[in-house]
């Protein structure tokens, strides 16, 4: 085990918000544990970190599948170190219309988006309580708030990790875990972005579009929070955009 070392875990740590996430605690000293269903495309981030100084471990995972889940938090608890902050990273924003919707898509969307958040989230709090002390934070979007046309399974999925989130920020607060929900609302500086919606992308001149990095910061911001005010809801979005 590294000794004296904090570990956050990240699961969905895209090219995006999650690997911004996970560069900017390990610029904290935390050790960046991250995940997707592929490990080989996790190794520029995790490149990306060792560079800079910081350490980082990439793991092949599907957080929709309970033995892996557990697999996973048990490598890394006995080999390198307790996990301190997880980080709920897993989208799935996929458009259609209600009439056009299969049974299929709309279960995977909602079982990536939002059961695969239950199965991560238990595993790790049931570290987190052993220890009393934690922080758990979610992903969010607008779609946990209200359900947009086109968008029934996201919304969906999304309004459910919103309610699993209050949920265990009500059971596990008093047992000192901090869980957050942050409210990503708006185009986010990605590679997608920037070939899918060019016209979106050119506002990035005018702080327009989310840059990873901050929204970073905001989420170290939540797990450095003192607990005599913790925040359980934030919501990050461009000045311009509507909401």
């Amino acid at each position: 085990m590294t000794q004296g070392k904090k570990v956050v875990l990240v699961v969905g740590a895209g090219d995006a918000t999650g690997g911004a996430i996970a560069k900017r605690f390990a610029r904290e000293g935390y050790v960046a544990c991250v995940t997707r269903r592929s490990a080989d495309k996790l190794q520029p981030l995790v490149d990306e970190i060792r560079a800079a100084g910081g350490e980082a471990h990439g793991f092949a995972s599907d957080a929709r599948k309970e033995e892996e889940v557990a697999a996973l938090v048990e490598e890394i608890e006995s080999t390198l170190g307790p996990i301190e902050a997880f980080v709920f990273n897993i989208g799935a924003n996929v458009p259609c219309s209600i009439l056009d919707e299969t049974a299929r898509k709309y279960f995977k969307i909602w079982e990536m988006a939002c059961f695969a958040g239950f199965l991560t989230a238990q595993a790790v709090a049931r570290r987190m309580v052993t220890r009393e002390r934690g922080t758990i934070l979610f992903t969010g979007a607008t779609a946990g708030l209200r359900g947009a046309a086109g968008f029934a399974a996201f919304a969906g999925a999304k309004h459910g990790i919103r309610a699993l989130a209050q949920s265990m920020a009500r059971e596990l607060g008093p047992r000192n875990i901090h869980v957050a929900h942050v409210v990503v609302d708006g185009a986010i500086d990605t590679a997608f972005i920037r070939d899918s919606f060019p016209e979106r992308y050119a506002l990035k001149d005018q702080d327009g579009i989310l840059d990873p990095q901050h929204i970073a910061d905001s989420y170290w911001f939540l797990h450095s929070q003192p607990r005599d005010a913790w925040t359980f809801e934030l919501d990050l979005r461009p000045w311009m955009e509507r909401w």
